[in-house]
Parts: C-alpha cells; structure tokens; sequence
C-alpha cells in the first residue's frame, strides 16, 4: 500500500488512538464544519477499527474519502467535505465569517420592562418555522450562507410569527424562536467552543444504539438534519445566546417580550459526554459552572435590555422522575449524559438555577417544565403528576412556573398550591399536540379553576409547551397555533 496521499489536505489532525466510538467523530466534525465543501481533511489514527469505521461514516454523511494510506499502525485518511468535484468553488467558512462579523455591540443601555399583568396570554417559545425558513437554518449551519443573510431571513419569519400573535391576541409576545434549530441546542451557534453536530454522529456514543434509531424516527425527520451541541474547549460567552432576538422583536412591537433559555441543568444533561469532554472538563459539575456563568451573564443583559420575562426550560426534570432507574434518557431531552438517582438530581438541578438566578430580579424569571413535546403521539410522552417536582420546582428562586397542565398526563392542578403563594403560576390551557383546538367551555373552565386555586393575581395563561420545539418537526401548523393562542386569549376575557 502506498503510505502518501495523491492531493495534499487543507487540514489535518492527529486522533491518535480514539475510536469512532470513543470521540473521534466528533473531533472530525469539529475539524471538518468549518472547512469548505470540496475542502481535504485529513485524519490520523492508530486505531485498526477505524479502517471500517470511517469508510461507513463517510457514506452515512455524504463526504468522499479521496484515499487511505497506512505506514505500520499509522493510518491516514483522506476526505473530502461533500464531493470532491466541489473542491475550490467555495470560500471556506471561517473566511466568511471573518468577512462578515458584526461590530461587538456597544455597552447595553438599561431599559425598563413593561409589566405581565395577571391573566396574561403568550406561547411558551417556539413557533413553526416556514419551510424556507428551515432550508435556509440548514444553509447557514452546513456553512452554505453567511451569518448576515441568515438573520436577515430569519427577520421575516420573526415578522410573520409576531404578526400571528397580534391577531391572536396575546398580552406577552415570543419571537417564536424562528432563528433556533431547536428550544436548546441552537446554544452551540453561540456559544465559545461549542457547535452542532448530526445526530448521526452519536450513534456510537450511546449505550443503546438501536433503541436510540428507533427514537430518532418517531421524529419522522433524517437524523442528519437533526442536530446536538458538541464542546471541544471550556465554553465560553462572547456575544449573546437570545439577546439579540430581543433586539429585533422589540422593534415589532411594544407588548412585553418573553424570551425562552434552555436552563442550566438542561444544559449539562445535554452538553457532558465524557468520550470527549474529559479533555476540556474533568466532570459534568465542572461544566456546569462554565454553563451557569454563560446563562447568568445572558440573564443579566436580558434584564437590562427590558425583557419582561425570562424563561428557564427544563423539561429534563421529568426524565429525572417518570423514567425508571435503569431506562434510557429520553430524547426529547436530549438529556444523554448520566443520571444518578431522582433525590441527587433534583439537588442538582436547584442548586443550578438557585446559581444562575441568585441577586437577579425575581419576578422577571421563570421556569418551565413538560413531560415531552417531541412527537403528537401522548402515549409516547411521559407521565405523572408533578407530586415528586414539587419540593424542587419550590426551592427555585423563581417568580413564575409555567407548566403543562392540559395534558391529563400532567396531574391534578390543585397540587400546584403547595408552590410558594408569592410565586405566579402559569396554566397550559390547551394542548399543543392535539390537531383540534379544545372547546372555549372546557378552556374557560381551565382558567376559572386556576383563578379559583392561585388568585387572579398570580395566574398566567399559555399552552402546554411549544408548537414547534425541533425546528424540523413542528407539532403542529402555523393556522393551529394562532387558533389555539386566540382560543386561550377568547377564554381569558371572557372570565375577565
């Protein structure tokens, strides 16, 4: 065999003695991402089973490997991002976006947020996306479109969707989380040392592979076009996460803005896999201060740029309680890293937020939770009332839960009142999964027993979840969001 390569590469790495298994994928996307389609990486290993391994990758992905070369243990592979008939037609993604990056922002001016009042309508985040929409996301993170022509669409669709809200009605305005892949993992856009990667690529990284390929398509989207946040160095907070979607919506409207952020433990369950991040973080509790300083330093700018509500999503909570001790993490989560027992973790989780919230203005946040919004099957989601959530979600230094409520899988309503009487209790008043919008008698009556329970002071309104939480799968249509929201908007004058 012949031990050089007949095309010199644009870029090469050492993964030593790594398997595809063990973190080396990963380190190849983290190589290859920022390349040019048509641009040679080249990979050394030591490791015998990458031989077959990576051949398969390639396949899997849609890159051509040029050629193999071996010297005793030494291998080295040679590919191509995309086809190699692609090769120098395109500017390589960094130079881009060197090319193309914003001036820093100059220090933020505080301004004052306009007040919630009770019985106030809004989504919980996410909105369908149009599918132009969704083909230019997947543009911009393959590396096809630049950073300004991605925000520039993703202002249209943020256009549409406030639009949507005005006719609905709502007293507090999302922007539908339009320029997000998905409620949490659109982060490693963000983020220093982070980025995403197909789903594809942990498929060897799981304990239960076949299981998780079973999960992955009850999402009835490739796998490939399904993406999680990946760290190859300590993380890191140079420019905002949701800030700048503040920015622009506030220009559409002058209702207070609710924005939505992935809450701490969330962020950790999802970000610490320990193939790779040994390297960077010598543990998940490491990596959850780096991630509760980003997410602090976001709150506070937040507050300052008048945002009237900021939300915590954290759903994986009710992984933590309704899976038993031996199931797999839920991937509607995206929670793959380990569990260690409901009490350790609902511990965790507080001290997380507690961490991120503390001296911060307490009526300004929130915290959300659901049992799962990744597919409109209810038998799949999980179940339980949220009996086992209520000493956590109380610790929390909170003013707001806005829970899923119009599921039966969510409980009886009245064990909320064990939630501290100071604290503002939002109510899902219909369910985002059902193709009908609920008869205006069953949702008046939702809203009446909620005022009946926590005082209409402390009562906001809102779907169970989000319409649209992965931005490749939305539960339901943009028609059946804006109903359902002026459904919920009908209900609340009506008991005003």
């Amino acid at each position: 065999m012949t031990t050089t390569h007949p095309h010199s590469p644009d870029v090469s790495f050492d993964g030593g003695d790594l398997d595809c298994g063990n973190g080396l994928l990963l380190l190849i996307r983290k190589h290859i991402d920022p390349m040019a389609r048509g641009q040679l990486l080249e990979i050394l290993s030591t490791e015998i089973s990458v031989d077959e391994d990576l051949p398969a990758w390639c396949r899997l992905t849609g890159n051509d490997l040029v050629s193999f070369v071996k010297d005793g243990k030494q291998r080295s592979f040679l590919i191509c991002k995309g086809k190699r008939d692609e090769r120098g037609t395109v500017e390589t993604k960094a130079a881009v976006a060197a090319a193309t990056a914003p001036t820093p922002a100059p220090p933020r001016e505080k301004r004052a947020a306009p007040p919630v009042p009770p019985l106030s309508v809004m989504g919980i985040g996410s909105w369908p996306r149009p599918r132009w929409m969704v083909e230019t996301m997947h543009d911009y993170v393959s590396g096809k479109l630049d950073e300004a022509a991605f925000h520039e669409t993703a202002n249209d669709a943020v256009r549409l969707v406030a639009a949507a809200q005005d006719r609905a009605g709502v007293g507090v305005m999302t922007d539908g989380e339009q320029r997000r892949d998905s409620y949490a993992s659109f982060v490693a856009t963000r983020l220093d040392n982070c980025q995403l990667i197909p789903l594809t690529d942990l498929l060897p990284l799981v304990d239960h592979p076949e299981e998780f390929e079973r999960e992955l398509r009850a999402l009835d989207v490739p796998a490939a076009d399904v993406r999680h946040p990946a760290v190859f160095g300590r993380i890191g907070r140079s420019r905002s996460l949701a800030a700048h979607e503040f920015d622009f919506l506030r220009t559409l409207t002058a209702k207070p803005v609710k924005i939505a952020l992935p809450g701490p433990y969330l962020l950790t369950r999802t970000m610490w896999m320990e193939c790779l991040q040994e390297r960077a973080y010598q543990s998940r509790e490491e990596i959850a201060e780096d991630i509760v300083a980003a997410l602090r330093a976001e709150l506070a700018e937040l507050v300052d740029a008048g945002v009237s509500l900021i939300q915590f999503d954290e759903p994986v909570l009710s992984e933590v309680v309704f899976s038993g001790p031996k199931s797999r993490p839920s991937f509607m989560c995206g929670a793959l890293s380990e569990s260690r027992g409901p009490e350790h973790e609902l511990g965790f989780a507080r001290d997380l937020v507690n961490a991120v919230v503390a001296g911060m203005p307490r009526e300004r946040v929130a915290v959300h939770v659901c049992r799962g919004n990744w597919t409109p099957d209810e038998s799949v989601a999980l179940a339980g009332s949220y009996a086992p959530l209520l000493d956590t979600l109380g610790a929390m230094q909170v003013g707001a839960y806005l829970l899923e409520m119009c599921t039966p899988r969510a409980g009886e309503m009245e064990l909320l009142r064990q939630l501290p009487d100071d604290a503002r209790i939002g109510v899902g008043a219909v369910n985002q999964k059902c193709a009908h919008t609920e008869a205006a008698a069953d949702i008046e009556s939702k809203i009446r027993e909620a005022v009946s329970l926590f005082g209409r002071e402390r009562v906001l309104l809102h779907p169970d979840c989000g319409f649209a939480t992965f931005a490749d799968n939305p539960i339901c249509g943009m028609a059946s969001a804006e109903e359902k929201l002026g459904a919920i908007v009908a209900a609340a004058e009506r008991v005003r």
